[in-house]
């Protein structure tokens, strides 16, 4: 444990926790025997960080957060498991974050500088990239994942075993239950791709030139009679902008769910 970390008197940190430079833990808190604080992490206050957890520099933990804790999956056995937390994360009111189990890899991996907001929930064994956003209540279901900046609005729910690509938009309520591809828009309950996220495109600095291929591909995947694999590998076999490629690698992938489409 660092010798500069200030601990609340009325707080437990267990022998063997481990706590960076700078590391700030608030009233009421549980901190885990085999836990690692990265520096300057802050836990605010009443939240539980337990099991083989480990959190990055400069996160901090609000009030209620549950981060840690036996996964909820009623075939965990008490295997040895894992939760690793990148840095720069914000973890809101009544999070809850588990570790992976032994069907799963044993793992669950959420990237640096991710925003989840209160209540929301990431389960067992699920791969998170970085600058995700979860807003509230939001719920991602077990095995799942998610590429990079993708953005949940309030109350969306992700089925188990699903990929959302990178910088997709997922809308408020939205009861997503297929594959949402890279730059993909899912809405409605249950989703349906309602096109591609331009915002997100223009926010991730991609040039026009590549956002006219995406829309040209996007037409060509499902707007036609051709079933979208088969579009898909004709596609590939003749595309050369990364962005482009990156949905149809996307698409071509092997999958535990189907893909989200459009109505």
């Amino acid at each position: 444990m660092s010798s500069d970390a200030v601990i609340h008197p009325t707080s437990v940190v267990e022998q063997g926790a481990s706590l960076g430079a700078g590391v700030r833990v608030g009233p009421l808190c549980h901190i885990g025997a085999q836990v690692r604080l990265g520096d300057n992490v802050e836990v605010l206050g009443q939240a539980s960080i337990q099991g083989n957890t480990e959190i990055g520099a400069g996160s901090r933990v609000f009030p209620f957060a549950s981060i840690g804790n036996e996964p909820q999956d009623l075939k965990f056995e008490g295997e040895k498991c894992s939760l690793l937390i990148g840095e720069n994360c914000l973890i809101r009111e009544g999070v809850t974050m588990n570790p992976g189990t032994k069907g799963g890899g044993g793992i669950t991996v959420v990237g640096n500088n991710c925003a989840l907001l209160a209540n929301s929930h990431v389960a067992h064994d699920c791969q998170l990239g970085s600058g995700v956003i979860l807003s509230n209540n939001v719920m991602i279901a077990g095995h799942c994942t998610i590429g990079d900046h993708v953005i949940f609005g309030g109350g969306s729910a992700i089925h188990q075993f699903s990929r959302v690509g990178n910088n997709a938009f997922i809308g408020g309520l939205a009861g997503v239950e297929g594959d949402v591809i890279p730059f993909g828009m899912a809405i409605g309950n249950r989703a349906h791709l309602a096109g591609l996220n331009l915002i997100g495109m223009k926010r991730a600095g991609v040039e026009r030139a590549s956002i006219h291929a995406a829309r040209s591909a996007y037409k060509a995947l499902f707007e036609g009679s051709r079933p979208v694999q088969d579009a898909a590998a004709d596609l590939r076999a003749a595309e050369s902008d990364p962005m482009v490629v990156n949905i149809l690698d996307f698409v071509l992938a092997s999958a535990d769910r189907a893909l989200c489409t459009p109505d």
